[in-house]
């Protein structure tokens, strides 16, 4: 409404009625009246009559008689537009309203206690007791908190808690949480206030502190209370709590000599009582209860589901640390402790702001170079590491996190000062110790040990042929997935990425040489603590490098690049020794490559270096084994961080740490073998390579020349072929003309060592072949892809090439006569090219061209593999065949040379075809179709001879025992034997174009197992040799099927010729009939 009377005169005049009228006669309409003309009169005409329009309203809550409560909340509501638009200038004014508003929440029977009254009175009063504090003009409001205003006081506050407390209304609970703060002149209302100086500040301050007591215990009741009444109430509670004891409790103010105020008044008078003087005894013994209600409150609000609460908590704690981290000095600790606590809170808002208060909190103190802060964080951080081990076996992960979150945060807080903690031998011993019983591996689990990368013998030939994953190495791909590490004292990831956060800010703040040194004592101390020290070694030089490192400042001094440089040469040096990296990681390591034989020296054992040599074969548990791994695989993904923290500056250390690496990308168990190859990428990236095949390529000299004394000394380092087997799987034909020397010497070194090496060292050479054949594809893969596909289009023979065909036969039929006169030798219309045939060199027939190293290297292989195929190792045996089938796929081009080597090869390889286990027999057959398909007709009178009657006998005596025998038949090795056989011997028949006499063999050897009866893999396997004779000789295989079964009925073309009759016809069904109405339907 607008207002109408603007001066007072005309003011005067309209209100005057309505106040004289109130005098008389109190009553509600008369009330609303007045409100109502107040409501047309201007703010400054108002303020000239304000004491005039009190009056009134001031005398109706005076007069005494019991009131009717609607009355009085009117008069409350009036007074309260009043005050709320204008300024009480008058101190004894502010005074008898502040009392009088008092009064209307008093229980009349009961003067301190609250009265029962409506929500709708106590809101009027509350919002007047606050607009009343508002209007005060200047400081005059200071007159509130004079001694003998100290009953009042107390009285409006007991009043103000009883609501907070236990209203019902939750608006009405923060309006009265409102007023104290605005009673404490902090309020949080955008409005403009008052500003006092220090004296106006201690004044407040020695009125509240009476009431300390009474308002920090109801705010704590409060909090702690249940989370239904709301997070605002619980916020405006915690803001009241640190608003208050930062007012009573400041530095500033409690350091200053209070005079006792006492004195003033008569000794014993209850206004003595109440006069509060803040000595250094009464603040060391109030800080003292504070802090127990501190440590409540902190531990309800840290609880509190709503983020706001705990948001109010961080400032909780900041404002404390800000302004009474003097008084309060017992419980600064404890404020550190929440304070970090938060730092990991899930909300955003919370963690962020927490984040911010630390580093304001941090660059605080070292600016002051406050030492009592850094003491309190040296024997919190003391404390907790001591409480660390026994906390993380007893609590679970949340609690855990929890636990390393105060810890981390400690750290970061201390900042630069961590030295002074480190320094302490004490301090840094259990900070060490708490780390390594933390970190502890669960090294229980039977899977590392088992699993083992996928060897190249497991793949058949074709797989080989179209590479092994790991063939395009020659870039870059995705590295190997990192296991997950599993620890004894937790399983959350979230709980291990808090402990590498810790170590890495030890690293970036630490003296780097003093941590490093000491786990590495831990380190070489004890094979307990090997594995946990190497993983925090790892992330102090990452943290030392600044890599993802979270802190709240900068450092004084980063570490040189010199400095970590030699830093990480000496770990590596350690990491790498004979006693930290050739470990028992399986027992047949053990016994193979020979490690019994390095011998221990007697100071090692005295210091622990070879505790894992210790174990024999009769006492190495899966346990030790597992640990070992797991040592190994942290050292390479510590050699892997390395590199990332000197980026390229580490390739002046590739010379001692790249053939190690590379050593374990070739190790059997399949967790070091990735873990390595993660590592070798790691090398590639930080020191700026390509792809890997770049990084082996241009350090191959020195790969190469380590490779070559190591061979000489195979015994010594067992593990030398794996390099070699690595640099062929990660390399190209490049890379052979450097390493021509280390094939002479591993070729050199089977020759010396066929009896203890061969096996290690036939990896080696199957890890040669194979890349050979990668490097140097066979040229007759195309030829077969044409051949394919002239069968394909067979059928549609033109009458053109028929003619042809019968001229060419007339002249080969002229030629047997011996009716040589009317053939013209010099021409023939249709030519058929010669195949196989060798290429002779037209210039120098009689001097021999020297071979190309590919094709040396494959036939000084072959020679080997002649050697060693009647070796008594099963193993072996099986090895040299991968090997030779290899041998085969790389010389095919070379027919002049693959023809003599498989001459020499036939003869042992025909023993393990015939008289050998059935394992090795079951490769050997295999190998036999690779060299049918590159030797062609050169095997087939072998074949024939040596060959096919052991074949095909074995398969006919196992015919009727795998007709009867149950499913678990198809994991026999015998069952495995006959499907490669039947799998193999059609595409046999065909690649060597077999005879008549040899075929009828085949096919009656192959015919029982087109029983139903048979396992359905067999009955297939033996349907692909039909379909296989079919293309050699399909005549005489439709007669041998029609011979078992025949579906049709032929009549002559011609009454003079004899009637058809073959043995298949009219019979009725059985088992054989099913495939063979399939094969027969398959010719046509």
């Amino acid at each position: 409404m607008m207002a109408i009377f603007h001066t007072p005169k005309e003011a005067f005049s309209a209100l005057r009625p309505i106040c004289v009228k109130i005098t008389k006669e109190q009553t509600v309409s008369n009330i609303q009246c007045l409100q109502s003309q107040l409501q047309k009169v201007g703010d400054a005409a108002l303020q000239e009559l304000q004491e005039y329009v009190l009056f009134p309203l001031r005398f109706s809550l005076r007069t005494p008689g019991l009131k009717q409560e609607r009355f009085v909340q009117s008069v409350v509501e009036c007074i309260y537009f009043v005050i709320s638009r204008t300024c009480v200038q008058n101190q004894q004014q502010l005074c008898d309203i502040f009392s009088e508003l008092s009064l209307c929440l008093s229980s009349p029977g009961n003067h301190g206690k609250l009265a029962i009254i409506s929500e709708e009175l106590k809101m009027a009063v509350v919002q007047s007791f606050i607009a009343l504090l508002h209007s005060a003009y200047g400081d005059i409001v200071l007159c509130l908190y004079q001694p003998h205003m100290l009953p009042t006081q107390g009285f409006i506050i007991s009043l103000l808690l009883d609501i907070a407390e236990h209203e019902k209304s939750r608006q009405l609970q923060i309006l009265a949480l409102k007023c104290l703060l605005v009673l404490t002149l902090q309020c949080d209302c955008p409005d403009m206030h008052c500003s006092f100086d220090n004296s106006g500040h201690m004044q407040v301050g020695d009125a509240f502190a009476s009431f300390l007591p009474g308002i920090t215990l109801g705010m704590s009741r409060i909090i702690s209370g249940d989370v239904k009444q709301g997070h605002l109430v619980t916020s405006y509670a915690i803001k009241v709590w640190y608003k208050l004891v930062g007012l009573v409790m400041a530095n500033d103010q409690v350091s200053k000599n209070h005079h006792d105020k006492k004195k003033l008044f008569a000794e014993g008078s209850k206004l003595a009582e109440l006069v509060i003087c803040r000595k250094p005894e009464w603040v060391k013994n109030t800080a003292n209860k504070l802090d127990i209600l501190l440590r409540k409150l902190c531990s309800c609000a840290a609880g509190n589901p709503h983020w706001k609460v705990r948001l109010e908590l961080v400032e909780l704690v900041y404002h404390l640390l800000s302004y009474c981290n003097k008084s309060l000095k017992q419980s600064i600790g404890y404020l550190l402790e929440v304070l970090v606590g938060l730092v990991g809170d899930e909300r955003p808002e919370v963690h962020t702001r927490c984040s911010q208060v630390l580093r304001n909190v941090t660059e605080l103190c070292v600016i002051c170079e406050n030492k009592d802060f850094t003491d309190v964080l040296s024997e919190n951080l003391h404390a907790l590491t001591t409480a660390l081990p026994r906390l993380m076996r007893t609590l679970d992960d949340q609690s855990k996190m929890k636990s390393l979150g105060l810890l981390l945060g400690y750290l970061k807080l201390l900042g630069p000062k961590v030295n002074v903690v480190l320094n302490s031998t004490v301090h840094l011993g259990r900070l060490s110790k708490a780390l390594m019983q933390i970190l502890e591996l669960d090294v229980t689990d039977v899977r590392i040990v088992e699993e083992r990368r996928l060897n190249a013998e497991a793949d058949d030939l074709q797989h080989q042929m179209c590479f092994l994953p790991g063939w395009d190495h020659s870039k870059m791909g995705d590295k190997p997935s990192m296991q997950r590490k599993y620890f004894k004292h937790f399983t959350e990831e979230c709980v291990f990425a808090l402990l590498q956060q810790t170590c890495r800010v030890l690293g970036y703040y630490g003296n780097l040489y003093l941590v490093v040194d000491h786990f590495m004592d831990l380190y070489q101390e004890s094979v307990v603590y090997r594995k946990q020290a190497a993983l925090v070694i790892n992330e102090m030089l990452l943290g030392a490098a600044g890599l993802d490192v979270d802190v709240l400042h900068e450092r004084e001094t980063p570490v040189s690049a010199a400095d970590l440089k030699a830093i990480v040469t000496s770990i590596i040096e350690e990491y790498t020794s004979r006693a930290n990296w050739h470990l028992v990681t399986n027992i047949e390591s053990e016994h193979e490559t020979g490690l019994s034989i390095n011998q221990p020296t007697f100071q090692g054992f005295t210091k622990g270096f070879y505790s894992d040599c210790l174990h024999t074969s009769q006492s190495l548990t899966v346990h030790t084994m597992n640990s070992n791994i797991w040592q190994i695989c942290i050292q390479l993904e510590g050699i892997g961080s390395f590199a990332h923290v000197l980026n390229k500056e580490f390739r002046q250390l590739l010379m001692t740490s790249l053939y190690p690496v590379i050593e374990k990308v070739g190790a059997e168990t399949l967790l070091i073998n990735q873990t390595a190859t993660r590592t070798l990428v790691d090398l590639c990236e930080a020191c700026g390579y390509d792809s890997l095949k770049e990084l082996i390529n241009l350090n191959s000299d020195y790969l190469v020349n380590t490779i070559s004394l190591n061979l000489r000394r195979l015994t010594l380092n067992p593990h030398t072929p794996r390099v070699i087997s690595v640099m062929f799987s990660y390399s190209d034909a490049g890379l052979l003309p450097l390493v021509d020397d280390v094939i002479q010497d591993v070729l050199l070194s089977l020759d010396h060592y066929h009896n203890e090496k061969a096996q290690l060292i036939f990896n080696v050479l199957h890890s040669l072949m194979t890349a050979l054949a990668h490097w140097f594809p066979p040229k007759h893969l195309v030829q077969k892809e044409e051949k394919a596909h002239n069968k394909a289009n067979r059928s549609a023979i033109t009458a053109e090439e028929i003619h042809c065909f019968l001229k060419e036969y007339q002249k080969q039929k002229n030629l047997a006569e011996g009716k040589v006169e009317d053939i013209d030798l010099d021409k023939t219309e249709c030519e058929i090219p010669d195949q196989l045939e060798p290429d002779i060199g037209s210039d120098h027939p009689d001097v021999k061209k020297d071979l190309p190293a590919h094709i040396q290297i494959a036939k000084d292989v072959m020679e080997r593999c002649i050697h060693l195929l009647s070796d008594k190792s099963i193993k072996l045996r099986l090895k040299v065949l991968d090997v030779l089938e290899l041998c085969a796929v790389v010389l095919q081009n070379n027919v002049n040379e693959l023809l003599p080597m498989v001459h020499r090869v036939w003869s042992p390889f025909v023993q393990r075809l015939t008289n050998d286990d059935p394992l090795v027999v079951l490769r050997a057959f295999q190998v036999l179709c690779r060299l049918a398909d590159t030797c062609g007709d050169f095997l087939r009178s072998r074949v024939s001879k040596n060959i096919l009657p052991k074949v095909t006998e074995s398969l006919v005596s196992q015919a009727p025992v795998s007709a009867k025998a149950g499913p678990i038949y198809s994991h026999t090795l015998s069952y495995k034997l006959q499907l490669a056989e039947l799998q193999g011997l059609g595409k046999l028949c065909e690649k060597l174009d077999l005879g008549e006499t040899d075929l009828d063999m085949v096919a009656s050897t192959c015919l029982p197992y087109l029983s139903s009866r048979q396992p359905w893999k067999l009955q297939d396997a033996a349907c692909s040799v039909f379909y296989c004779l079919n293309e050699v000789d399909p005549d005489a295989t439709w007669l041998i099927l029609n011979e078992v079964y025949c579906p049709n009925t032929y009549s002559p073309p011609h009454s003079s010729l004899p009637t058809i009759q073959l043995t298949g016809m009219g019979k009725q069904r059985n088992e054989f009939t099913d495939n063979v109405l399939q094969l027969l339907q398959g010719f046509e």
